[in-house]
């Protein structure tokens, strides 16, 4: 499929562009090219066919080694400079085994003698093609493992990603996500990209509120040469680039009015012109919206266009903030607890009990973000083998004890814990007070000493009693 393409072509075709500055041979080719299946572009120059690569993405490059005065191994440089994954498929006529083993260097797919065999020239673009799709695939992958998963247990997560399953078996519905900043709205853009079928393909985020209008536009479409004073070169856009992707459009409360009438006419046709541009180019990407506001309150006070929003609003989904998951805290604490130490060849240090509970008991309002900018603080600053409640910031450390200073609250403002955690804050709260003794822990708890040991065991906190005074 041709990325950016401005024709009337099927979105299956694959294109190729033939570089050979010989009209009879591009010709002949050209049209054995559209006979297999593929939209064929022809160069006769190295500079035309950089042009052409700028202004129209193509999959695959025939080119030829002597371009007249060129040199083939020049503009296949140029061209691998343009597009690291681009497999190009040497022609010569008179090539050497040096040439070939240059060409290589460069990043050739193969080298064949001209003018091909054609039925062999297929079988080579086909396998120069599935793996540049291959090569695609796996830095996807690698990026996807280095990048933070969705990480908790909570009801609220497990609702949350039960919806984007379902969503996923859906290449094309647009998805809005609502969610506080810090809360994890990107990690679900992912998500949902990894489970669909575009896994693979391009993900790319631009953030509304970071880019100036004056800018955001041309980044969003790209431009053409001389749009401007300083466009010395065409440029493709972000929507070009994540052709046959996902395109996050983050913050999208902040896009001017202007801006989002040209964004719900993409929405609604996949084309688009670049800025000074006169031909449509047309593309085939999923476009995911996130935001922090309410735009149905823009929408009331004219600040967000009714039609984009429904628009966009196919798929709503809501990320609940983490005081709302507070399930989630203690796996998301261990989680960048790892992360962090990982890097310094440490051990993971532990976290103690006390210091959990003040995170349990604390708001977070700048959610996951702020939980793991606190974890790397400490981790860098304070704490090595064990994280304490000294360690944590004073916003943390200073909550109140179940009403005085030391120890969090069990019922912070704005959170409803479930009963089984409360059970095991109280278990965990009675053998502090009573420095572990079990005996009188469970008097003060007004349970059985057996019935105490049984709720140890289930809730795996024994070895965390100080002292484990067995009385």
């Amino acid at each position: 499929m041709a990325r950016g393409d401005s024709s009337t072509h099927t979105q299956t075709a694959q294109t190729l562009l033939i570089v050979d500055d010989e009209p009879s041979l591009r010709f002949s080719i050209g049209e054995w090219a559209r006979d297999a299946g593929f939209r064929a572009l022809e160069a006769a120059t190295g500079r035309d066919a950089i042009a052409q690569l700028q202004q129209s993405p193509v999959d695959g490059v025939l080119l030829d080694l002597k371009l007249g005065d060129e040199d083939g191994l020049q503009v296949l440089k140029r061209l691998r400079e343009e597009d690291p994954q681009l497999p190009v498929v040497m022609l010569t006529g008179h090539g050497t085994l040096g040439d070939a083993v240059r060409a290589t260097k460069l990043g050739a797919f193969d080298f064949m003698p001209k003018p091909p065999d054609l039925e062999h020239l297929e079988v080579v673009l086909r396998r120069a093609l599935e793996h540049a799709r291959l090569q695609r695939e796996v830095e996807h992958l690698r990026k996807a493992r280095e990048a933070q998963p969705l990480i908790g247990d909570s009801p609220g997560l497990k609702r949350v990603l039960q919806r984007l399953d379902k969503v996923a078996k859906s290449s094309t519905a647009t998805v809005l996500i609502h969610g506080e900043t810090g809360s994890g709205k990107e990690l679900m853009a992912q998500y949902l990209h990894a489970k669909s079928a575009r896994a693979g393909e391009p993900f790319v985020t631009v953030n509304c509120a970071a880019i100036p209008e004056n800018l955001l536009e041309s980044e969003l479409y790209g431009y053409e040469k001389g749009a401007f004073t300083d466009a010395k070169r065409s440029k493709q856009g972000l929507f070009e680039v994540a052709n046959r992707g996902t395109v996050l459009l983050d913050e999208i409360g902040e896009m001017s009015l202007a801006l989002q009438a040209k964004l719900l006419r993409v929405l609604e046709t996949r084309t688009f012109r670049r800025v000074g541009g006169h031909t449509n180019i047309t593309v085939d990407v999923r476009v995911v919206a996130s935001t922090h506001n309410d735009l149905r309150r823009k929408v009331g006070e004219s600040k967000f266009r009714e039609d984009l929003f429904f628009r966009l609003n196919v798929v709503p989904i809501d990320m609940p903030p983490l005081r709302d998951r507070p399930e989630d805290i203690a796996i998301l604490a261990e989680y960048y607890i790892d992360h962090f130490c990982r890097p310094l060849a440490r051990l993971p240090a532990r976290l103690h009990p006390e210091a959990l509970r003040a995170m349990v008991a604390y708001a977070w309002p700048g959610n996951v973000r702020e939980l793991k900018n606190v974890i790397e603080r400490v981790i860098l600053l304070e704490a090595e083998d064990e994280i304490l409640p000294q360690h944590l910031p004073p916003e943390l450390a200073a909550r109140g004890p179940l009403g005085g200073e030391g120890t969090p609250a069990p019922f912070p403002p704005g959170v409803v814990r479930p009963l089984v955690e409360i059970e095991r804050l109280a278990i965990e709260h009675s053998l502090h007070e009573c420095q572990g003794n079990k005996t009188q822990a469970a008097q003060k708890l007004g349970i059985s000493r057996q019935t105490l040991r049984t709720k140890l065991k289930e809730f795996r906190i024994e070895d965390d009693a100080e002292g484990g005074v067995e009385t």
